[in-house]
């Protein structure tokens, strides 16, 4: 993960983090890895963690969980229904093993917010702050895991906070936060021949005995700038450069990351897909210590055009085994109390059908699918109109979504954050944990 020789782990937003010890401080945006320390310290929060499954590009809520049977054929489409485990819950009939675990899901049916661009969307859905000018990779507020990072920490020593598998979701940053609470990726995906997590593996020639003599200088070099700053803005680099040396020379962080310890059944279980070995190695990262895991969804939502031959053939056949597995998994584990799964996207689908037998863009109506972490399962939440444009009860923002995660994880979203020029800012703007999953 962090570069102790000479070559450099770029982020998903292109600071590397030896350029960041390369400049002698953690401060980016005013904040340090210390102030997020101090924070973490008067937590007493339980040792929970998220799976979340960013759906990037909009997924077809009238396709999957909120199907409108008796509507039009150019609004309902060519999917039909199929009972689940919940008695008078009914879902598409391409999800048939997520389904057979419907119990063990709940899904709110009214996420809806006014946003249909995809980049404001994203960045609406990932921090609850609605930016109708945000720009692809740069985040004005802070993500949820970033959040999660500065606020809680890691769940175990030696391993990274927050982590995004095998790259970042968009807006998926740490902003104001800095580096410090950005996301480890792997750069590498798991469902590659040749998978592996080259942040975690010592240079050919580099010994442990080298890297101890490198930890010496780094610590020399360190207090010489700590002595020469008046401010003390450096507090947090002994701390930052122990865990860099921690994830180095841990085996067990490597363990955690090497999904080849899984039995072959099982990776078969999630499926061999990007989405499904995305989801399998997220499991593994949490049982290891991670706080909040973001897997990218393999693509494919944004359906203009062809949405249900794609749909049919290509993402919902994906989606149903590696979420369905997962949430067994993590049931069967006993994970299902200290593990929330979370699953959207930026927005849902156009009720009409377009000229090319596509759905455009929708913010008016969307879902967001839980699993465990200790919430109610089991549940449809709220209704949308007849065309599924709509909710006709119990409406939810974004934010109330988000803060619902907050929840889960004992984090305070009314806690207030500072930015760059010093401004209060609170985790969100609004919002409170959806009452029914509580």
């Amino acid at each position: 993960m962090f570069d102790l020789y000479g070559s450099t782990f770029r982020h998903c937003d292109r600071i590397s983090r030896r350029e960041v010890l390369k400049v002698g401080t953690l401060a980016l945006g005013g904040l340090s890895l210390a102030n997020g320390l101090r924070a973490r310290a008067g937590e007493t929060s339980p040792p929970t963690a998220v799976i979340q499954i960013f759906l990037g590009g909009g997924p077809s809520h009238i396709d999957m969980f909120d199907m409108k049977p008796h509507a039009p054929v150019e609004i309902r489409g060519e999917f039909n229904e199929i009972p689940t485990s919940v008695p008078g819950t009914r879902i598409c009939e391409l999800l048939p093993q997520i389904a057979t675990v419907m119990d063990k899901i709940s899904i709110v049916r009214s996420v809806t917010h006014s946003n249909p661009a995809h980049l404001p969307g994203s960045h609406f859905l990932q921090t609850g702050y609605d930016v109708p000018t945000a720009i692809a990779g740069e985040n004005q507020h802070p993500s949820t895991g970033s959040i999660a990072a500065y606020m809680r920490g890691s769940n175990a020593g030696g391993i990274p906070a927050y982590v995004s598998v095998p790259r970042c979701q968009a807006f998926a940053h740490s902003g104001f936060l800095g580096q410090a609470n950005s996301p480890f990726t792997t750069q590498i995906d798991p469902n590659d021949k040749d998978y592996h997590v080259p942040n975690l593996t010592l240079q050919k020639g580099t010994s442990i005995d080298r890297v101890h003599e490198r930890r010496g200088l780094m610590q020399q070099l360190d207090r010489l700038r700590r002595d020469m700053d008046n401010r003390g803005d450096l507090q947090s680099l002994d701390q930052f450069s122990r865990e860099a040396f921690e994830m180095v020379t841990n085996e067990r962080t490597a363990e955690a990351f090497d999904i080849t310890r899984e039995p072959e059944e099982l990776r078969d279980r999630y499926g061999r897909t990007s989405i499904g070995q995305n989801c399998l190695l997220a499991r593994r990262l949490v049982e290891s210590g991670v706080t909040f895991v973001s897997c990218l969804s393999g693509g494919g939502w944004d359906t203009h055009a062809d949405n249900f031959n794609l749909q049919r053939n290509v993402t919902l056949p994906r989606l149903d085994q590696a979420i369905s597995a997962l949430v067994t998994d993590l049931f069967e584990r006993g994970l299902d109390r200290h593990v929330l799964v979370n699953v959207m996207g930026e927005f849902g689908r156009t009720p009409k059908i377009n000229k090319d037998a596509g759905r455009d863009h929708w913010p008016g109506a969307s879902f967001a699918l839980f699993s465990g972490g200790g919430l109610q399962m089991g549940q449809m939440i709220g209704t949308t109109d007849k065309h599924a444009a709509y909710p006709t009860s119990k409406p939810f923002s974004p934010e109330d979504v988000l803060s619902t995660i907050y929840h889960v994880l004992g984090i305070n979203h009314h806690h207030v954050l500072r930015d760059a020029s010093q401004r209060p800012i609170p985790i969100l703007p609004s919002g409170k944990p959806i009452p029914d999953l509580i």
